[in-house]
């Protein structure tokens, strides 16, 4: 007598190996960063004294004429300067860098550095 053996395609071990596969490509997918975000640097946007407006508003509401929204500006927009400097930094991508650099009310704009200090033999050991 011949026995049916029931089959399950769960139970497949080339299905397991295709889910892992799968699951790996969309996980590849999601770290390779997004156009859009590597043309972009972090600039710094000097700008006039804002006067009657809060200056994070200002800055804000600078960065909407760019950006197209507020919900864009907000998430360009890093740090607002308020006290011994007026302005702020943001990431922006080279024709953004144009646009805002245009507008009035803009003094200047400038990539972002960072720099490291140096220290010669002796220096930061003044115990």
């Amino acid at each position: 007598m011949h026995r049916r053996t029931k089959f399950s395609i769960f139970s497949s071990p080339l299905l397991i190996l295709l889910l892992v596969f799968v699951i790996f490509v969309i996980k590849m997918a999601e770290s390779v960063p997004s156009t859009a975000d590597s043309s972009k640097s972090v600039q710094i946007v000097y700008t006039e004294r804002p006067q009657d407006e809060e200056p994070e508003a200002y800055h804000i509401r600078t960065l909407t004429s760019v950006l197209g929204s507020e919900d864009a500006a907000k998430e360009a927009l890093l740090y607002s300067y308020k006290t011994a400097a007026s302005g702020f930094s943001a990431k922006l991508t080279p024709e953004q860098v144009e646009q805002i650099s245009k507008l009035p009310g803009v003094l200047q704009v400038v990539p972002s550095k960072t720099l490291q200090l140096h220290t010669g033999p002796g220096i930061g050991k003044l115990h």
